[in-house]
């Protein structure tokens, strides 16, 4: 295999998990590195765990994180179709090859059965495993005659297993975890073909990575219990293997274990890139998206979770990302998901935004929150005022509602420490000044209004602190006298004569 081509290939069972996603991603970044192609593959062969909706919303998810793909479902490619539904009589050639050539063999034990076998090994405290010692006594074409496998094969329901040789090594190269061998011993004969007509992941998979030539097989390390298996499918057929790479697992942010939906719930944070509504349970569960994340920061967050630059370097764009990107610095070892590593992230980019970009994504909050008519100048300009302060773009309202909306209510706690007896007569004559000033600039009326302190000898602290009290409802906020600016000169006066009208200790 010259060219390097990588797949990534969900299955369209739920919603895609938060380590689903940086498998992608990280399929995607070897592929750009690397020159190559990236394919979207859907491996829908177990009918049975079958979700409606499941693959739209995966195709969606990925698209939202700006994960692109050069081939698949969606008709690009001409190594087709790309939905393992739609390959099905493909892999009855490619099973039988393998009754052929002595590397697969048919197996007529029914569930009940095997479920017999199962429920005596466990109360003798052991576990039962068609594997090459078992198969010598069971029901299969390897103990059967010919005459009753061709009976058999035309009256009763069967799968096809793998023949897995008996006491041999299988070695193979990872690019992550270097040499693994196992002794094909600890392996059984796995099922290759189902009774229903549809193969299994372990054929599907094998068939379909060969003939749409994947150069490098990037997926999760749950899979490498299952990786023996594939090296000895390539090796029945004769075909070349391609490269393993198998990445760490997700863990949760407190405890052992791979993170999951439970965690999340628990702790309050997404482990779905969308929202995502199971259409069994009606049940929803948060996304990323909806969070207010930015999809570029959570693909940064994604993609240092599990490999490491080898620099100090923590902020990258999609395009860094690609350029330094390598399996060689993909860690062994489970990478400890943390919330607040990822919010910060977020927050990262929520400084780095242009603040008409944000003010965009803004919008639509404004108009949640009745706010009609105001200047996009101005927004912007507040904006930028706070959004160092910022995480989420929906903390932008609640830095900065009081630009936007004319307090209707004090904060109780500023009132009793800021509002005094002489406050009101105090608040009304800043009024005054400000009423008459020419220039409706920050600077000038600061000098203004410190200039009447310094003439009225008191103390400066307490003034500004009531007259932020008036103008914004709150002792927060950026500059006053910028706020005072950017509400304008008429509203900042309603504010004055409001809270000098309502405000009572």
């Amino acid at each position: 295999m010259s060219s390097v081509r990588v797949r990534f290939a969900p299955s369209p069972t739920g919603p895609l998990h938060i380590g689903g996603v940086r498998t992608a991603l990280y399929n995607y970044l070897f592929a750009r590195k690397n020159g190559g192609k990236m394919i979207l593959r859907i491996e829908d062969t177990d009918q049975t765990r079958f979700v409606a909706g499941a693959e739209d919303y995966i195709k969606d998810s990925l698209k939202w994180c700006g994960i692109e793909f050069d081939e698949g479902v969606d008709g690009k490619g001409d190594f087709g179709p790309y939905k393992q539904s739609e390959r099905k009589d493909l892999y009855v050639k490619y099973a039988q090859e393998l009754i052929d050539s002595g590397w697969a063999y048919y197996a007529f034990d029914t569930s009940e059965e095997l479920n017999s076998l199962r429920d005596a090994a466990e109360a003798e405290k052991s576990v039962f495993t068609y594997n090459a010692v078992t198969r010598k006594t069971l029901k299969n074409s390897l103990t059967l005659s010919a005459e009753e496998t061709k009976a058999l094969l035309e009256s009763s329901e069967y799968v096809i297993r793998f023949k897995m040789p008996e006491d041999d090594e299988v070695t193979f190269t990872d690019a992550i975890r270097g040499d693994v061998t196992v002794n094909t011993s600890r392996l059984d004969d796995k099922i290759l073909f189902k009774s229903d007509g549809m193969p299994t992941y372990h054929l599907a998979n094998i068939v379909d990575d060969h003939l749409m030539e994947i150069s490098h097989v990037i997926r999760g390390e749950e899979w490498l219990p299952s990786a023996p298996l594939h090296v000895m499918l390539y090796r029945a057929y004769k075909w070349e293997e391609p490269i393993f790479a198998h990445l760490p697992i997700i863990l949760k942010p407190v405890g052992k274990g791979k993170l999951s939906k439970r965690d999340g719930d628990k702790m309050g944070f997404p482990v779905f890139p969308m929202s995502w509504k199971d259409p069994k349970t009606e049940e929803t569960f948060a996304g990323y998206m909806e969070n207010g994340f930015f999809p570029d920061s959570f693909i940064n967050m994604l993609a240092l979770l599990g490999w490491n630059p080898g620099t100090e370097q923590e902020i990258f764009s999609m395009e860094e990302l690609i350029e330094a990107f390598s399996l060689e610095r993909v860690g062994k070892s489970g990478a400890k998901f943390d919330p607040d590593k990822t919010n910060w992230f977020n927050q990262q980019y929520m400084k780095n935004q242009e603040d008409a970009q944000l003010l965009e994504a803004l919008r639509p909050i404004l108009a949640e929150n009745e706010v009609k008519e105001y200047e996009d100048a101005m927004a912007i300009e507040v904006i930028g005022l706070v959004k160092e302060r910022c995480v989420f773009v929906k903390d932008i309202w609640e830095q900065a509602s009081y630009f936007f909306q004319t307090p209707t209510e004090y904060n109780a706690k500023v009132v009793k420490k800021r509002w005094k007896e002489n406050t009101p007569t105090i608040i009304t004559d800043i009024k005054g000044i400000l009423e008459n000033t020419d220039t409706w600039e920050a600077v000038p009326m600061h000098d203004l209004v410190a200039k009447y302190i310094e003439e009225k000898e008191i103390g400066f602290g307490a003034v500004m602190n009531a007259l932020r009290l008036a103008i914004v409802g709150d002792g927060k906020g950026p500059d006053l006298f910028k706020i005072i600016e950017l509400v304008g000169k008429e509203e900042a006066i309603k504010r004055l004569t409001l809270a000098i009208e309502n405000i009572k200790r």
